[in-house]
């Protein structure tokens, strides 16, 4: 190769490399405002659809009344009790709104671009089961509407009683301004807001690196689960069916994208690589000294059995 090819071909790589790292920019670019697009038009599909979901306020509390029926055979009829010691702790009512107000607005999303960024083999089956559930879970604010608790005689809505305390409105202030018509009130089954933070505490799971920590990622959704029972703005029944929808995309999106089997592939890789220690063997004698201490031992044995003359 002439010095004149030498140089020229120094030249393009750099140019090559340069091509590549750009196309790498674009083509993430682009997937990032993919996700953003979908992520955005599932939401506000989800909140006009459940907006249109909206029905009458005869099957809502017929359908509330039917929950209250099986979760007191069930022994699972705990929201009045709970819902009345909350609103004797002022302090604690605002914490609880707070919390049912705003977490699963900020971690879902959290977790999702966090998810997508730093664990893009877990995000898109995880990305799929949660787009699946919330859109599975409009069929239930369709046709079976369901009063929450904190619209029936003795429940108190906590929520509203603490908006004094946070930005969003009472009860009383929606009906003034006209915003209880862009609200469905009677959208209480399933629970999205358990739903949803089941699917966080699963990819916590899911990443997460110890038992310890495993165990731990499941704390979010527990304490969610009582934020929306002890505020009376779901039914025990209504957090299990959330709990029940996000778990069974969970598990269909995950072996769908063959995440199980590549997951067990590779730990079973990483077996076939781990070194074996290595057992120390005792070094065999020599073949002489052998011979030599085998003619000894025949000589011995010969002696004691030859009676002396």
């Amino acid at each position: 190769m002439s010095q004149d090819q030498a140089r020229a071909g120094g030249r393009g790589a750099p140019s090559s490399s340069v091509d590549l790292a750009g196309d790498a920019r674009r083509s993430r670019r682009r997937r990032v405002l993919r996700e953003v697009l979908l992520v955005v038009a599932l939401y506000a599909g989800y909140s006009a659809t459940r907006l249109a979901a909206t029905g009458a306020w005869e099957p809502a509390a017929r359908h509330a009344a039917w929950i209250v029926d099986v979760e007191r055979w069930m022994g699972l009829d705990v929201e009045r009790s709970w819902n009345l010691w909350l609103a004797h702790h002022g302090w604690l009512e605002v914490a609880v709104s707070y919390w049912y107000q705003s977490m699963h607005y900020l971690v879902t999303p959290t977790v999702l671009v966090v998810l997508f960024i730093r664990r893009p083999l877990v995000y898109a089956p995880a990305r799929t089961a949660l787009m699946s559930a919330t859109f599975l879970a409009l069929f239930g604010y369709f046709f079976v509407p369901t009063a929450p608790p904190r619209l029936l005689p003795g429940y108190v809505d906590t929520v509203s009683e603490a908006s004094v305390h946070g930005w969003w409105p009472s009860v009383a202030e929606q009906a003034a301004n006209g915003a209880s018509s862009v609200t469905n009130q009677v959208a209480a089954m399933p629970s999205m807001h358990v739903g949803w933070a089941l699917w966080v505490s699963l990819v916590l799971a899911t990443v997460a690196r110890g038992r310890l920590l495993k165990v731990l990622s499941f704390g979010y959704v527990g304490l969610t689960t009582v934020v929306v029972v002890v505020t009376a703005n779901h039914w025990v029944l209504d957090a299990v069916a959330g709990a029940a929808l996000v778990l069974v995309t969970w598990f269909v999106s995950f072996r769908r994208y063959g995440w199980w089997a590549s997951r067990k592939a590779e730990r079973a890789e990483l077996g076939a690589l781990t070194p074996v220690p290595d057992v120390p063997v005792e070094a065999a004698p020599p073949v002489a000294l052998t011979h030599a201490v085998d003619a000894a031992a025949v000589r011995r044995a010969g002696g004691d059995d030859t009676a002396p003359a």
